[in-house]
């Protein structure tokens, strides 16, 4: 009920992104609802089934990804909120609520994608489109309940125990172990061993496949396995590696004799390398995945199927998303620096260009490295 009262006095801006986020679990939802479907009208062909249940994964991973980040700016769970702490919300409650505003959310977007799946089998009349895609979902099978309800509970318990997770309270260290100024993200030679392993295991499973081709929209079983877990490993490696590249970026940004603009920008990057590092490398792996699939290809890619393409924009839009939302909890969480800046008397100006530099040395980094990427993931399956 709490969770409610603070839903209801949020900010549209905050109301907006939940709303999103219940859009992008819906979408999941949806996309395992069709899988299910596709099992109960295809019973003998099971891997395809587990194939397309497979497919699900990437944009299950970006919404659960996408909420986290929402639930990390939320204003109803910051432990400095006024009043909260003298009503006993302390932090662990407040880790808790988070939990419990983001199943909410995502149960909702939930529950509509069982009211739109019914209406395209067609047990459920009144409206337009009704019983539209019977053949293609099993309409003439009765719909097994516990199942539906077992795969649309994925992303909330998902989403809710990832945010319980990312909130909850951790225990401060000595101010004398803190160093005096960034961190230097350790998760750069991790992340590049990763990125590596996924190459390995994607050439090796390409052996033997000259010429094959992503055929996403209808052809899952011409992909091999390999294929899909090297390039899982990947994308994994660049969110890890991610932190670190940004971190590099800021160093770059104050070399060769910086003046006080750069100096600014660069100390800022590599203050928020850990908050939107991470962000930023699992868009670069969504880019480098998609650049990929479009060579592969060449000039006239196939038309994408609904549930494919409802699948990659669910993984862009929350990736590119989530990217934001990190953004905008940076710019908040440096408002006294800003606010301190501006009282010295630094023009509005200064700050823009600051930004402008972070943003073209972002660029300068992540932009070879996932043209790059992208060119070696796709080598395996054109040669």
């Amino acid at each position: 009920m709490l969770a409610l009262r603070l839903a209801r006095g949020s900010h549209p801006l905050v109301l907006l992104r939940r709303l999103l986020v219940a859009a992008a679990s819906g979408g999941v939802g949806f996309l395992l609802l069709c899988t299910l479907g596709y099992a109960m009208g295809h019973p003998e062909q099971s891997t395809a089934s587990v194939r397309r249940l497979l497919w699900c994964l990437p944009p299950l991973a970006a919404t659960v990804y996408f909420a986290v980040a929402v639930a990390r700016t939320d204003p109803s769970t910051k432990p400095a909120r006024a009043g909260l702490s003298g009503v006993g919300l302390g932090p662990v409650r407040l880790a808790a609520l988070a939990a419990v505003s983001t199943a909410v959310t995502c149960t909702l977007g939930s529950a509509l994608a069982l009211l739109f799946f019914l209406h395209l089998r067609g047990d459920l009349s009144g409206l337009p489109f009704d019983g539209a895609q019977a053949e293609l979902l099993a309409a003439g099978q009765p719909l097994p309940l516990a199942a539906a309800l077992t795969l649309l509970s994925v992303v909330p318990v998902a989403a809710a125990g990832a945010s319980a997770l990312s909130l909850r309270p951790r225990t401060p260290k000595h101010p004398d172990d803190q160093p005096s100024g960034p961190l230097a993200p350790t998760g750069l030679p991790w992340g590049v061993a990763l990125v590596a392993a996924g190459l390995a295991v994607e050439t090796y499973a390409s052996r033997g496949t000259p010429g094959a081709a992503l055929l996403l929209p209808g052809r899952l079983e011409l992909v091999p396995t390999g294929v899909l877990a090297g390039w899982a490993l990947t994308a994994l490696g660049l969110a890890m590696a991610g932190p670190g590249l940004t971190y590099l970026s800021g160093r770059v940004l104050q070399s060769v004799r910086p003046g006080a603009v750069r100096l600014l920008a660069g100390r800022v990057l590599m203050a928020e390398a850990r908050r939107i590092g991470r962000p930023l490398g699992v868009v670069c792996a969504v880019a480098s995945a998609a650049i990929a699939g479009a060579s592969l290809h060449g000039a006239a890619p196939p038309p994408l199927g609904p549930l494919a393409g409802l699948g990659a924009a669910l993984v862009m839009g929350c990736t590119v998303a989530t990217l934001l939302t990190a953004t905008l909890e940076a710019k908040q969480s440096r408002t006294a620096t800003t606010e301190a800046l501006t009282g010295l008397g630094t023009p509005a100006q200064t700050l823009r260009t600051a930004a402008a530099l972070r943003a073209a040395a972002i660029l300068t980094i992540f932009t070879p490295v996932t043209i790059a990427l992208a060119a070696l993931a796709a080598f395996p399956l054109t040669t």
